[in-house]
């Protein structure tokens, strides 16, 4: 009854490493990831340039259209989503702390009252909770590692492919017109 008019206070402590027991594992959310634009506009045009190549050869043999389906910049803008779940553990000190574990871990990585080690790091907005790096499940001797999805993997290889293959094809016509002169 106490707990329920007086919560507990949670801690965000900086870390980097925190040694307790497991209190609770909260329900997940999904978080978006931030794409930068300018990263984002380098990578479409330089793939751009590769897909105008395609196109080019593809009328020059009558093949069709040799650009598949692309994604649209509202979908590669907004950035992929990854599943953010609050972790609060009690350090040996007795304080409670709060941690975001972004990415997933299989369905019994956690249990409550596992002793745990975990190696946390501030997050960029600092009114986010410590984002969990590294988790040593103490009671089972795991070792956990939670991904989350980059820009990069929200990309594909596709584009990616495409997008250097530009970029050799850019620097391939600089470099004729350089030696040109």
């Amino acid at each position: 009854m106490d707990g329920e008019l007086f919560p507990e206070r949670v801690a965000w402590r900086p870390g980097p490493v925190i040694t307790g027991h497991v209190v609770r594992l909260m329900e997940g959310y999904s978080r978006e990831v931030r794409i930068g634009q300018p990263v984002l506009v380098a990578v479409l045009s330089t793939a751009g340039v590769f897909k105008v190549v395609l196109l080019l050869l593809a009328s020059v043999l009558r093949a069709g259209a040799a650009a598949g389906a692309s994604r649209k910049w509202k979908d590669l803008r907004k950035g992929p989503e990854f599943l953010v779940t609050p972790l609060r553990l009690r350090d040996g000190s007795g304080v409670l702390c709060e941690m975001e574990i972004h990415g997933h871990l299989p369905q019994s990585a956690l249990e409550p009252s596992d002793h745990v080690q975990v190696t946390v790091r501030s997050q960029k907005d600092a009114g986010l909770a410590p984002r969990v790096e590294r988790i040593v499940n103490l009671t089972t001797g795991q070792l956990l590692t939670p991904r989350v999805p980059t820009l990069w993997s929200h990309l594909g290889p596709a584009l990616l492919t495409q997008a250097a293959v530009g970029l050799l094809l850019i620097g391939g016509i600089l470099a004729w017109i350089v030696v040109g002169r």
